[in-house]
């Protein structure tokens, strides 16, 4: 991300008004690599692929915001990895993290990883730093430090049923877990910050948040999500493409400024919820119409879109989750240019 694109992204934070609208994407293995026209092992394995495909995207769509930009990432398998997950590969299959919790009981063994050792986490960090000299001279920075948030990491770690379950019958030991995983967290982006100093946002994604209810929420979401965005920075990134109407009222009170949502609500509704003071990036329908329609579908989406919005502050548009596999490149150009046409 330049300065320029970091900039916009503060302003509108900040709920300053900008014409034309800003456009943005959540890019990472399930999409690039397949777009790029090679498997994702190869993305995750080959440092000039990863890079190059990076790059390519950039020069491909410079109108738009590709976030969080230069995401080095294995998957959902980065943070389970440094708790002993085994991380199970395919040649262009999405990787998947093994659960090593057997019963809620086995979280008493749990110890709290060191990001600067265990896991896959190194490897995130010295990709970045490899080539950090040549996103930095082609005009761009690290900007975010991301992670998974704490309930998704909890649910790798046991199995997502498994989890859902012992918050009801076994509360004790899924706070235990929640503020083991979430030590490391804040470990974890403390680190990413110390290594790139350029970061002054926090990406976290977390759909798990959205498979409870607002009680549940209030006791295992919120003062976990509130002490991993503790840390002092412009951005505090979240993402959450599984329902949000029982969250959405309270991730101010965890720090949140910007919230990318799925496709379940509306602008409108998630304004509400949120009181207008989360900057809110969606809502374009990702499986069916950025991936599955044609150009003309895209456009009268946003067109449909942003003529439902009254107040287009605090607004991002981008799809309801993060790219999905198989989103062509005209696709994408018709998101950008339609809203660009529409709020110059």
């Amino acid at each position: 991300m330049n300065d320029q694109q970091w900039n916009t992204l503060v302003s509108v934070v900040r709920g300053d008004a900008i014409r034309p609208l800003p456009t943005a994407f959540i890019i990472d293995s399930p999409w690039l690599p397949r777009w790029a026209g090679h498997t994702i092992l190869d993305y995750f394995t080959d440092e000039r692929t990863f890079l190059n495909d990076n790059f390519n995207a950039i020069h491909t769509f410079p109108e738009t915001i590709f976030l969080p930009g230069f995401w080095s990432e294995y998957g959902m398998c980065a943070e389970p990895s440094a708790f002993g997950s085994v991380s199970v590969w395919g040649e262009d299959e999405f990787p998947f993290a093994r659960k090593v919790l057997l019963s809620p009981s086995e979280v008493e063994r749990l110890e709290v990883p060191d990001p600067r050792k265990h896991g896959l986490l190194p490897f995130v960090i010295k990709r970045l730093q490899h080539l950090q000299p040549e996103i930095e001279a082609a005009g761009h920075k690290i900007r975010f430090a991301v992670a998974r948030g704490p309930l998704n990491i909890a649910s790798f770690l046991m199995g997502t049923p498994e989890f859902m379950e012992a918050i009801k019958t076994e509360p004790e030991s899924m706070h235990r877990l929640l503020g083991i995983v979430t030590d490391f967290l804040v470990d974890w982006i403390a680190y990413q910050r110390e290594v790139f100093p350029s970061i002054d946002g926090i990406f976290l994604l977390d759909d798990i948040v959205g498979f409870v209810s607002r009680r549940d929420f209030e006791k295992f979401g919120l003062p976990y999500l509130k002490r991993a965005f503790t840390a002092d920075v412009a951005i505090k990134f979240f993402h959450n493409d599984a329902p949000c109407k029982a969250s959405a009222p309270l991730l101010e009170e965890a720090g949140i400024n910007l919230l990318n949502f799925g496709i379940q609500h509306t602008v409108e509704e998630m304004k509400t919820w949120t009181n207008n003071r989360i900057t809110l990036m969606g809502n374009i329908p990702p499986r069916d119409v950025l991936a599955g329609g044609t150009p003309a579908d895209v456009r009268r989406a946003v067109k449909e879109m942003l003529g439902a919005i009254d107040d287009r502050t605090r607004l991002i548009v981008s799809c309801g989750g993060g790219m999905p596999p198989n989103v062509e490149t005209e696709n994408i150009k018709a998101l950008v240019s339609t809203v660009e046409e529409m709020t110059r």
